[in-house]
């Protein structure tokens, strides 16, 4: 009885989605995913369907931005400007308006999908970008109920005072300023609600994504090179993450822990007699976002960016553990000028390197710093998994060439994300499959050094990652480490040899008795059956008209049916016949 109360709700959201396709121009996809071709009389007119479609009723003079993603000068018209006044979208700009109309869970798979340089192009990814998860409010009345039931105790026992007014308000949770009361004294906290009803939302929204995916891959062959199913995969692990507010806290005390004594960084403490897996209260972060610190506080670009890009690459190339959304809009500042301390918030979102993937990236960024193109094309190759065969030759070229325009002039003047995103879209090309999390290495390090270069021109990432990447170095070739690979090495080799001779005991026995089994696969079996099956049901259906034909010819006053049965037989077999030589020629 659920799946039909499913299966009636998912019509109802199916239909919503089919409308957004057919107003932003998607008529060929919302065809090509059974939903008809017919459109909806109350959408009106369909926009131009072509590479750069209009913005339906919107003027192009009203547009903050242009399709590049630069802000308008005041004033200025749009060189895409129609003589009817509107602008011409490009078909990603299309793709994130249907986003933005579906809702917050369409939202965040975009968010996700602008950090997958290897699946979507460029104009894609500056697109995704520009996603913003901002939504009305919530009454204060429903923030409240959600808070006591999650809690199970009065608002009024918590805290001594609760904030109406929300400090930002995004699809997921509303933030509300507040005073915890606690045995020591007050304390001033922001609390994170997660919004009534969104996790049930976000669960029937994935299931669908899930299944309109799995459809898209069947049903739209170029699809493939997207991978929808892996990345509706990567979104599921994400946003379902997010909605556990227990994971958050644990985040945030881990980045405390390793950022102990640290002059820069700054995680807010969680107060855990005050969250749950829906509520989640911590410190209150008192500073300035980057630009007011910079502009009304005396606070230097420089100085800022610098350490910035420290903390992050500690994060990423020490700690191994990092966070993966490090825009100006999780950055509170405070602090003087001379040493600036930055407060990291809204730590749903993190990314992991394993020691060893991480050794990998530092041989990658060392290999870029050394200008050797062939060592970073075998790094590259190292950090990801071939899908098929590679033709190394050519990698190593491909790999050559698309770093040749980043690496031959000074290391301040090199763009780092646009280098490890050209590397990516590279490595893709030849079937390697690059990891998801050193994926949000490329996005965290593309929003530093984007923020970073705006804030201070002069900003040299490699500079300031290469203390981090000497003592990295320095311990991974330590005699100490170095000893204990080898002691590792020794206990595993011994574990082997002891295994050894009960191992094959037991494939001798199993011989002696009859139930060793050998089996060898063949990637064209399923091919081969399915055609011969389809060859001997197929030769059935001849013989058998053959046949009944040439009985009733025989038997006389049936002639019209015998010639019937006789001619079906005879084009029965030239179809197959035709139809086997094409496909000799496909393959």
């Amino acid at each position: 009885m659920a799946s039909v109360f499913s299966a009636v709700r998912d019509i109802g959201r199916l239909r919503e989605i089919y409308f957004v396709l057919m107003r932003h121009g998607f008529a060929d996809v919302a065809q090509r995913l059974g939903f008809g071709t017919e459109r909806p009389k109350e959408l009106g007119p369909p926009p131009e369907d072509a590479e750069g479609a209009e913005l339906a009723g919107v003027p192009a003079d009203e547009n903050d931005e242009l399709a590049d993603g630069t802000a308008r000068e005041p004033g200025k018209k749009d060189k895409k400007k129609k003589g009817n006044g509107k602008r011409r979208v490009s078909t990603a700009e299309r793709a994130r308006l249907v986003a933005m109309d579906l809702g917050p869970s369409f939202v965040k798979l975009g968010q996700i999908a602008s950090t997958r340089p290897d699946l979507l192009p460029e104009d894609w990814i500056r697109e995704l970008k520009k996603l913003q998860d901002q939504v009305n409010p919530l009454p204060f009345e429903q923030i409240k109920g959600a808070v006591e039931s999650s809690l199970g105790a009065p608002i009024d026992e918590v805290f001594e005072h609760f904030d109406e007014k929300p400090l930002a308000a995004a699809s997921i949770a509303q933030v509300h300023r507040a005073t915890l009361k606690r045995a020591d004294g007050p304390i001033e906290v922001v609390v994170k609600v997660q919004r009534p009803g969104v996790a049930d939302t976000v669960a029937r929204d994935l299931e669908l994504l899930h299944g309109l995916a799995r459809f898209v891959e069947r049903t739209i062959p170029e699809a493939h090179i997207y991978s929808p199913c892996a990345l509706v995969e990567q979104f599921d692990r994400a946003i379902t993450s997010e909605l556990d507010f227990n994971l958050e806290a644990d985040n945030a005390g881990r980045f405390a822990r390793n950022f102990e004594g640290h002059p820069h960084a700054h995680f807010p403490r969680v107060f855990r007699e005050a969250s749950s897996k829906r509520v989640l209260t911590m410190e209150f972060f008192d500073g300035y976002n980057v630009y007011d610190a910079i502009a009304k506080h005396g606070h230097k670009g420089a100085t800022i960016a610098k350490a910035a890009t420290g903390v992050l690459i500690k994060m990423v190339f020490e700690d191994g553990f990092f966070h993966a959304d490090p825009h100006p809009g999780n950055i509170i500042l405070s602090g003087e000028p001379a040493e600036p301390r930055i407060g990291l918030i809204d730590l749903g979102m993190v990314g992991r390197l394993s020691p060893e993937m991480r050794d990998k990236t530092v041989d990658m960024m060392i290999a870029a710093v050394r200008q050797d193109h062939l060592a970073l094309a075998d790094a590259l190759y190292a950090i990801g998994t071939p899908t098929k065969k590679v033709d190394m030759r050519a990698y190593r070229s491909e790999v050559s060439v698309l770093s040749d325009k980043y690496l031959n002039k000074p290391l301040k003047e090199i763009d780092l994300a646009a280098m490890i995103s050209d590397l990516v879209r590279g490595a893709t090309k030849f079937g390697l499959e690059i990891p998801s999390d050193f994926l949000l290495v490329g996005k965290a390090l593309m929003t530093i050094e984007g923020v970073g270069k705006e804030i201070d021109p002069d900003l040299d990432v490699f500079g300031e990652a290469r203390p981090y990447f000497l003592q990295l170095l320095q311990k991974r070739y330590a005699p100490e480490k170095i000893a204990g690979d080898i002691w590792r090495g020794i206990e595993r080799l011994t574990s082997a040899a002891y295994d050894l001779p009960q191992q094959l005991r037991e494939i001798m026995e199993d011989l002696r008795v009859g139930r060793l089994t050998v089996q060898a696969r063949d990637p064209d079996a399923a091919h081969v059956m399915d055609r011969l099956g389809r060859r001997i049901f197929g030769g059935l259906i001849v013989a058998a008209c053959l046949l009944a034909g040439t009985w009733l010819v025989g038997q006389g006053g049936h002639d019209a049916l015998a010639w019937v049965l006789l001619g079906s037989g005879g084009l029965w077999l030239f179809w197959h016949v035709v139809f086997d030589i094409k496909r000799g020629w496909r393959r």
